[in-house]
């Protein structure tokens, strides 16, 4: 996850979508798919094995699914559209809410990957984690 926000956040700090559009159009497929790795993917795997009939299971799988995949979708919209209406009053905005959102990831994702590397000791001799 750590290293995902730290490219995003390189990727929007340099405007690389403009020069690269097979990039750009993929970057949510590889977003998801991440995102889905580090946490809903997982939390659905805990459950499938305690369901006995593998039908039923697979109907778990698709509903959890479908539920993750509508409410990323409404998460990102709501993220996303006060940025949009201000970008489309202001397009001058656009340049500076791309600069800002990109520092953050970057700094966000710099600050992750110390901690688990080495606050949690991921890197070290000494590994501090412990599941809660």
């Amino acid at each position: 996850m750590a290293v995902m926000l730290i490219v995003l956040g390189l990727l929007n700090l340099f405007d690389v979508r403009s020069s690269a559009r097979g990039l750009s159009t993929s970057r949510p497929f590889f977003v998801g798919i991440v995102h889905g790795l580090a946490g809903s993917a997982g939390a659905a795997l805990l459950i499938v094995p305690l369901i006995d009939d593998p039908r039923w299971a697979a109907l778990y799988l698709l509903t959890f699914g479908f539920g993750t995949v509508v409410g990323m979708a409404l998460i990102t919209l709501t993220i996303a559209l006060p940025s949009l209406f201000a970008t489309a009053r202001m397009p001058s905005l656009q340049r500076s809410l791309r600069l800002a959102s990109g520092a953050v990831s970057l700094v966000f994702g710099i600050y992750l990957a110390h901690k688990i590397g080495f606050g949690d000791g991921l890197f070290t001799a000494d590994p501090r984690w412990s599941p809660r």
